[in-house]
């Protein structure tokens, strides 16, 4: 179920190829999202990312623990949304790992320190804390809110369990990350309750 906000026509998902294999629609869509990003100047990419910001700060309303990430690469970043939601009291996170080989957590504070796979996470001695609104990345999405990371499986590992206790996730890309094929799923796969662009946001069935 769509928001007002959120305009379908403004979606254009990248052209898929003959093989639907999730690995392959995994290359494509990165592909495409990298090429997307490249045809953005510093102004146009602002204006966008202002524009999901204030899609992402209205979410925030109901949360009191609001956990991001730091954009890597291509990217959108969500970091006005998280000044943003620190200004009005939320406590932000972002997640951080100890080990490499376990799931990571989410930690209070900033991403301040570079982590393992080339993301920054917050200083290791920062408190750890539940999240009950989480603004994750993706590669692509589909209708029914299948999500297509890295292939790493890190966000699913951490997911699972916070979304048992109510958390809210909330996927976070550019428009054109939105998919209308299906993507394939696996059992450990953990749908989100919707997708944020700076179109807007579309809560999924």
């Amino acid at each position: 179920m769509a928001s007002e906000d959120f305009r379908q026509t403004a979606m254009v998902g990248p052209s898929l190829p003959f093989d639907l294999s999730k690995d392959s629609l995994r290359r494509t869509a990165l592909d495409a999202r990298k090429a997307f990003a490249s045809t953005l100047d510093d102004g146009h990419k602002a204006i966008l990312e202002r524009k999901l910001a204030e899609h992402l700060t209205s979410l925030c309303a109901h949360s009191s623990v609001v956990a991001g990430y730091a954009p890597m690469g291509s990217e959108i970043s969500p970091m006005l949304a998280m000044e943003e939601a620190r200004a009005v009291g939320r406590i932000v996170a972002f997640p951080a790992f100890s080990d490499p080989a376990k799931p990571f957590r989410f930690l209070a504070g900033d991403p301040a320190e570079p982590g393992p796979f080339g993301f920054l996470q917050p200083k290791r001695r920062a408190p750890v804390v539940e999240p009950d609104l989480i603004f994750v990345p993706l590669i692509a999405v589909d209708a029914k809110g299948t999500r297509l990371g890295r292939g790493k499986g890190h966000y699913d590992r951490a997911l699972g369990r916070l979304k048992k206790t109510g958390a809210k996730l909330i996927g976070v890309g550019w428009s054109m990350q939105r998919l209308d094929t299906i993507i394939p799923t696996d059992p450990w796969d953990i749908p989100l309750h919707g997708f944020a662009s700076p179109d807007g946001v579309e809560e999924f069935s």
